[in-house]
């Protein structure tokens, strides 16, 4: 099933951070085209993205992918793209929107939802999704014998890397997770994703930047980077292996102008639907 992106209720993050250039990083060594190509990560052995590489985010529902674009992310449930080096998305800290998800969890695994002081559920309120309850080692462990399984999807459907979303759902807690949690339990899945040959892709969340390789993290997929001033954060810890999304106009403006000679930047609509939907939009620098 696929689920919408959520750039509203995801963290600002280093918002204090200066729009500048990106000087300081250290890429690999570049191609001809100035660009690093796929190489072998020195830590886990998987194959991650070309840096600066173009990229298109089709979580709502694939489709052809315009000539030029090397790099596609598509919900778990989709196909990867032949011929592309593509991102299997994984709802993993939060359950899907929906009545039906819900039910699922709710007959198979109740005590893995996170659940406030009365025993209710813990809402995400903008995408109507209950949180995973990552509070401890124990449930840490039950959760990755659920979504474990999916990463292991992505590695047989013959993606190249995973991409787990709401990292930053401690912020939407109520109190009752925190980084610690959402880093340990990130590192149970960059485990499984690089024992299966995957990469692993950090999703938003500035804050966890510090702590990327504890996490077990290769490259990052942003939304918003430009419009929240983080690229330069991103781009220092993933030696330009940055992958963002923005939603306004004026947001990609600003990202190919500062950033677009290294980075990779798409402006989709925010639905991220598909060619011929109402309302879709799709433009890169």
């Amino acid at each position: 099933m696929s689920r919408l992106p959520a750039p509203l209720r995801r963290a600002v993050g280093v918002l204090a951070l200066a729009v500048l250039p990106l000087a300081g990083c250290s890429p690999a060594a570049p191609t001809a085209a100035g660009h690093p190509s796929p190489t072998a990560h020195a830590r886990h052995g998987v194959e991650l993205p070309a840096a600066g590489a173009a990229f298109d985010y089709q979580i709502g529902g694939p489709y052809r992918p315009a000539d030029g674009v090397q790099v596609v992310s598509r919900d778990r449930t989709a196909r990867p793209e032949p011929g592309r080096y593509t991102i299997c998305y994984v709802n993993a800290f939060q359950a899907q929107p929906g009545t039906e998800a819900r039910r699922w969890w709710q007959r198979h695994h109740p005590d893995l939802l996170l659940r406030d002081r009365d025993g209710d559920p813990v809402i995400d309120e903008d995408w109507h999704e209950p949180l995973l309850d990552i509070s401890t080692a124990a449930k840490r462990t039950a959760l990755l014998g659920v979504v474990g399984p999916w990463i292991d999807g992505c590695a047989a459907a013959g993606f190249d890397a995973v991409e787990p979303d709401n990292l930053d759902s401690y912020e939407r807690s109520q109190g009752l997770l925190t980084k610690d949690h959402a880093r340990a339990f990130a590192a149970l899945l960059t485990r499984r994703a690089h024992d299966r040959g995957l990469a692993a892709a950090q999703k938003n969340t500035a804050d966890l930047l510090p702590e990327a390789r504890r996490a077990g993290f290769d490259f990052a997929v942003t939304e918003e980077c430009a419009r929240y001033r983080e690229c330069p954060a991103y781009a220092k810890t993933y030696d330009d292996r940055v992958f963002d999304i923005e939603y306004r106009r004026p947001d990609l403006a600003t990202a190919c102008r500062a950033w677009g000679e290294r980075l990779s930047f798409v402006l989709r609509d925010r639905d991220v639907g598909r060619p011929g939907d109402d309302g879709y939009l799709r433009r890169t620098c």
